[in-house]
């Protein structure tokens, strides 16, 4: 049972320190497209640099993920990448049962038949029965980005009241695992709080990186299934 609905819309900003660097929307709709016969949501993130940083690195990126509305797994993904001068577009398209992935950038073997882009793992990471997660708990989605199938290991940290724009909300905080690489310290961290109701909405998400930090804070929430567990 999915804890988003048809009309969900979220909106986030990016800091970077305390300046805005960017903003993102995530949505979701019903979909005309049928696979497998069957049907599917369509879920959307459109995110795009804002002021200076749109001047100097100016930033429009598109992705859309088809799931199936019952298991939430995806048949179908596309991204379309503008970042400055360079651009990319790329899709692949998932034969779960097949643990195959067909891509622009070749065919992918999966190791199990649950394997995910990052847009439809954090719809279907929503969804998942944590209610029995202990603190120091942690489980595993596969992910495809580009042309590599990578495992997410998603640590449940604790519970966390987070001050936002909604107001005071109880969280569920979580550590997903990054790589590090040319933006992030070796022992850096992800933190992300997700509302501790039956939503589990993205309230917050902080990163350090090379130089500071970046922090991913929601805006406004609009169409939820659930009320917002607000103190």
């Amino acid at each position: 049972e999915p804890v988003f609905q048809e009309g969900e819309t979220l909106q986030y900003k990016l800091r970077y320190g305390f300046i805005t660097a960017a903003e993102a929307t995530i949505k979701v709709t019903n979909s005309d497209l049928v696979f497998d016969n069957k049907p599917t949501y369509k879920l959307t993130v459109d995110a795009q640099t804002s002021g200076t940083f749109d001047v100097f690195y100016k930033i429009r990126d598109h992705y859309d993920s088809y799931i199936d509305k019952k298991d939430l797994l995806p048949y179908f993904y596309q991204e379309n990448i503008r970042e400055a001068s360079y651009k990319r577009q790329d899709k692949a398209r998932f034969n779960q049962d097949a643990k195959k992935i067909v891509s622009n950038r070749g065919n992918f073997n999966t190791p199990t038949n649950q394997t995910f882009d990052l847009v439809s793992a954090y719809y279907f990471a929503r969804s998942l029965d944590i209610s029995k997660l202990k603190v120091g708990d942690s489980f595993k989605l596969n992910y495809f980005l580009q042309d590599e199938v990578s495992a997410l290991e998603i640590e449940y940290v604790g519970k966390e009241t987070i001050k936002s724009k909604l107001g005071n909300i109880r969280c569920l905080k979580f550590s997903p695992s990054i790589k590090p690489g040319r933006i992030f310290k070796k022992d850096s961290r992800l933190y992300l709080w997700v509302t501790d109701d039956g939503n589990r909405v993205p309230v917050k998400a902080q990163v350090e990186i090379l130089v500071g930090a970046v922090t991913m804070e929601l805006k406004s929430a609009a169409g939820l299934k659930y009320a917002l567990a607000k103190e």
